[in-house]
């Protein structure tokens, strides 16, 4: 198990996101100064495992998370953001941010 990184600078990162038909520039103070952020990465938009057990359970257990104090669950894997928005329209996995 790896040591927590709480209080950590995290390094300053825009990441250039879709949204709808707009480009929008998500920065990573944006994502994660004063709040608690939960972030996993997997290896690939839309494989088996990762779409049948990993992320779906991320998103299922988003309330319970919100109640131990989590303001957001951000998901990064090496896919675009195209890719990554259809991943997440495909899994309805709207308690999740998804970072390409």
């Amino acid at each position: 198990m790896f040591a927590s990184q709480e209080g950590k600078a995290i390094p300053s990162v825009t990441f250039h996101t879709r949204q709808g038909d707009r480009w929008v520039d998500v920065t990573t103070e944006a994502l994660f100064k004063d709040k608690t952020v939960i972030v996993f990465s997997l290896p690939g938009a839309f494989t088996p495992t990762c779409s049948s057990s990993h992320l779906p359970r991320y998103n299922e257990l988003a309330g319970l998370f919100a109640q131990q104090g989590v303001d957001s669950i951000l998901c990064v894997s090496v896919n675009d953001t195209f890719v990554m928005n259809a991943w997440k329209a495909e899994q309805r996995a709207d308690n999740i941010t998804f970072i390409p």
